[in-house]
């Protein structure tokens, strides 16, 4: 499903798409095009792509070719989501220790579409970190991994 939706290459192609998408939500997808996960989100993200296409812009980086982002973002779980708007990093809670990216896959699409539309009005109003409105069933169970300490 991948093929679907455009993806991001290099640092270049992330850069510029944080800093020319106005007005919109900025996803980006990171993860592998072979992995199971990052393939059932990338349906669901593909699927939603069209009916978000007035609120959120969709790209996909693959890890292995974006690895200072991969490091920024401390992406050590794929596939991991992480949101902006105007060039802002939008955080959101999601009950869990991280607010900086959402870790595995979406289960069903009202769930990304609910959540797209949330970092949206909040993004609207100026707010910088927003309330998951996804069940907590719903999202994924992780634990955070701290290297080198």
């Amino acid at each position: 499903m991948s093929f679907l939706l455009p993806q991001l290459t290099c640092k270049k192609e992330v850069d510029q798409a944080i800093k020319s998408v106005a007005e919109k939500v900025l996803v980006l997808r990171f993860g592998r095009d072979n992995d199971p996960v990052c393939l059932q989100l990338d349906d669901i993200l593909a699927k939603t792509s069209h009916d978000l296409s007035k609120m959120a812009v969709i790209y996909l980086v693959d890890v292995n070719k974006v690895p200072v982002y991969t490091q920024y973002f401390d992406i050590s779980y794929i596939p991991s989501t992480v949101f902006f708007f105007n060039g802002q990093h939008m955080k959101v809670d999601y009950g869990s220790p991280d607010h900086t990216k959402f870790v595995g896959s979406f289960k069903t699409k009202q769930d990304f579409i609910d959540l797209i539309e949330v970092i949206y009005r909040g993004a609207m109003r100026g707010k910088l970190i927003v309330r998951s409105p996804i069940d907590p069933n719903n999202i994924p169970k992780y634990d955070l991994l701290y290297q080198g300490i």
